[in-house]
């Protein structure tokens, strides 16, 4: 079975582009069951052997098993095996699909969490209580990010070419090598600022080309980002707990709420579905009054 899936996921770097994220969520999902299968009393050792009734027993297993995960973990870890038994069909690798029929539970859709625009000024006024590059790289990390909707892997992974300072725009590498150009906005000065003043005292001989760089000049890791935004947000009084991805929620909030074209905020965010962004409708309506406008 494993050797089957290590196709499958070569197969999702080489033609969906997936990251290394998803990658390792498929991953860890499809072992899971690879583990259930082989301690089955019917133990099947090829893919082809995997019934409709034991993908269920699995399934059931996930619902009503000691661990009892939530709705929404069960619907990912149906989405891999779904699109594991797919490929190994499409591939002709098994006669039948024991997963076509499976079905996903329904998952309530959280209206995301957002900051208001006078939490979002207190945030990004945070680092200027500090001195030295390692505000003026802060400052500029969560103006970007604000000002931007990107990913915080997108934000991590940019080099130093991807600021067309001439156009006024970043150029961002997003899921499945799709490039888009953001403008940079409110970003660009607090941006300008950490380059001709901090970066040069954060880079070493050895440092990437890369545009964000830790007190080491190493790259700035996800792990770091969610540090300086939570040292952020303790600064500025926030009691909610804020994510790189509360800042995305926020700028598809407030880009909606200014009347931007839904589909435009769509291309910024990169979203391959126009329902994924309808969601942030959710957000203004459970706006509190007067919040969103301040």
């Amino acid at each position: 079975m494993e050797q089957y899936l290590t196709q499958f996921l070569a197969a999702l770097v080489a033609h969906k582009g997936y990251s290394e994220n998803t990658i390792a969520a498929y991953r860890n999902d499809l072992m899971q069951f690879s583990r259930f299968v082989r301690d089955h009393r019917a133990a099947p050792t090829e893919p082809g052997e995997v019934t409709q009734e034991l993908v269920e027993a699995y399934v059931e297993r996930l619902q009503q098993g000691p661990d009892e995960y939530a709705p929404s973990t069960v619907a990912r870890k149906i989405a891999a095996i779904k699109s594991f038994f797919h490929f190994l069909f499409e591939q002709k690798i098994i006669l039948s699909d024991p997963a076509a029929r499976l079905t996903s539970p329904k998952v309530k859709k959280n209206v995301p969490k957002t900051l208001t625009r006078v939490e979002l000024e207190r945030l990004l006024a945070a680092p200027g209580q500090q001195t030295g590059p390692k505000a003026l790289r802060d400052r500029a990390l969560l103006e970007l990010l604000s000002a931007t909707g990107m990913r915080v892997t997108e934000v991590v992974n940019l080099f130093l070419e991807d600021v067309d300072w001439e156009e006024g725009v970043v150029i961002c590498r997003g899921k499945g090598d799709k490039h888009r150009r953001i403008p940079l906005g409110s970003g660009s000065g607090a941006l300008r600022d950490y380059l001709d003043q901090a970066r040069p005292n954060l880079a070493r001989e050895s440092s990437p080309p890369l545009l964000f760089l830790n007190h080491r000049g190493h790259q700035l890791t996800r792990q770091g980002v969610w540090l300086i935004l939570k040292e952020a947000a303790e600064a500025a009084g926030i009691g909610a707990e804020v994510t790189p991805h509360t800042l995305r929620h926020s700028f598809a909030k407030h880009l909606l709420g200014s009347g931007e074209d839904l589909r435009r905020v769509q291309e910024l965010l990169g979203h391959a579905n126009l329902s994924t962004t309808q969601m942030y409708r959710q957000v203004e309506s459970h706006e509190p009054a007067g919040e969103g406008n301040t």
